[in-house]
């Protein structure tokens, strides 16, 4: 656990990044520090401790490579890792909170066909969320198409096939 909240911390020095949870299925107590990170200073004032504040959220890459080239079909391994966030977004059901999912693509297709296949991919993972217990209007889809790569050096790149998943208006 501490290894992952180290990660946490370096990666959130540059919020562009998001975090790759690459091909493992993610704790359910890191997911939900990682986009709730304000719940923890709740639970310390609610202590009778004093909160100095509190990490910006998490947004997370799942994971590199999930989807085949043209598909929106959910792979088992990314089933796997939605199962946690799904634990974690049940129990958020009604707090006005926001979470978004990005869906992503290469450049192998049309600006047009990326953008498309970028939003399938993201109301996969919304419905799929959803069948799972989260509720639908704590989770908002959005296509990228391939505008946002994630290896910029090369647009074709299996890891720019992806879905990220983040939290809407976190302030520190």
């Amino acid at each position: 656990m501490a290894v992952v909240v180290g990660l946490v911390t370096l990666l959130q020095a540059n919020a562009a990044d998001a975090l790759d949870i690459g091909n493992q299925v993610p704790d359910a107590a890191a997911v939900k520090e990682g986009l709730f990170p304000e719940d923890a200073c709740k639970e310390l004032e609610a202590a009778g401790f004093k909160c100095m504040g509190f990490k910006p959220a998490v947004r997370y890459s799942l994971p590199a490579a999930s989807f085949k080239v043209g598909s929106a079909e959910l792979p088992d391994m990314l089933r796997k890792q939605l199962d946690v966030f799904a634990d974690v977004l049940r129990g958020k059901k009604g707090t006005g909170r926001t979470v978004r999912i990005e869906g992503h693509a290469d450049a192998s297709g049309t600006p047009e066909a990326n953008q498309a296949l970028s939003e399938r991919r993201a109301e996969a993972v919304k419905t799929y969320l959803v069948d799972k217990g989260a509720d639908p209007a704590m989770l908002e889809a959005v296509g990228r198409g391939a505008t946002a790569p994630k290896v910029s050096n090369d647009p074709f790149a299996a890891e720019n096939r992806r879905v990220e998943i983040g939290r809407v208006g976190a302030k520190p």
